[in-house]
């Protein structure tokens, strides 16, 4: 978040990522060689496992990227208070309650992968549909709010029964943690990348700074949307039904 005031290739940036990188990996060297390991790193020769997780990463870092901008878009190119603004988020938020709930049943039926894949693409065309209708009033964006509402709660659900259904029942635990742990990084993560976007591409000066960082951000989300669609498509196809 920090990159554009500090510089991209200031000590302070490169020395953070060069710490980052070292204790994953650090993180990784103990975890192989523990008898009694976190996180097995034997789940990642699992196939659902190795791409639910990342792609479940890129639906949370979109969502939380989405978030984080759409409402202060509301308060500041809208003119809305912090209520109204909530309030119209609503629709996308609305979602989760009918549309999670029938993705998790129809998983069984038609395989997580289906899910994941057409909710991160409807994600992606949502918030793209968004960028470009960046400063419009607020019916112009409620159909790509829908939209992009109705992709991720179908994406969430069945990331999730994948990456918990590919490990033995006594490690569902170790799973669900690991899938927990990255849902939180790529929220974190999406943010971070589309606050310096949106710094390197405008600002709060004005309206139309706000909007042309706005159309930036929104445009990074998106490509973090269809990019974990092209990672799901590494997932698993529907198991066989055994036949009694």
């Amino acid at each position: 978040m920090r990159g554009n005031a500090a510089g991209w290739g200031s000590a302070e940036v490169v020395g953070s990522l060069v710490l980052g990188v070292a204790l994953v990996v650090a993180f990784v060297a103990w975890e192989r060689r523990t008898a009694a390991p976190m996180l097995p790193m034997r789940f990642f020769r699992l196939r659902a496992f190795a791409t639910a997780n990342p792609a479940n990463f890129c639906v949370f870092a979109s969502l939380y990227g989405t978030l984080f901008f759409l409402a202060q878009d509301f308060q500041f190119v809208l003119g809305d208070g912090p209520l109204v603004a909530g309030l119209r988020l609503m629709p996308w938020t609305a979602t989760l309650m009918v549309c999670a709930p029938i993705a998790g049943r129809l998983a069984d039926r038609y395989g997580e992968r289906t899910f994941v894949v057409t909710g991160l693409v409807l994600q992606g065309f949502g918030s793209a549909w968004i960028a470009s209708t960046a400063g419009a009033d607020y019916w112009s964006l409620l159909p790509a709010l829908v939209v992009g509402g109705v992709g991720l709660t179908m994406a969430m659900p069945a990331a999730q029964k994948a990456v918990v259904g590919a490990v033995a029942p006594a490690e569902i635990g170790q799973a669900s943690g690991a899938f927990m742990m990255l849902r939180i990084l790529g929220g974190v993560f999406g943010v971070a990348l589309a606050v310096a976007v949106f710094g390197g591409f405008g600002g709060y000066a004005s309206r139309d700074a706000f909007t042309s960082g706005f159309t930036a951000s929104m445009t990074v989300v998106a490509a973090f949307a269809l990019l974990g669609a092209v990672v799901a498509l590494g997932m698993p196809g529907r198991k066989p039904v055994a036949v009694s």
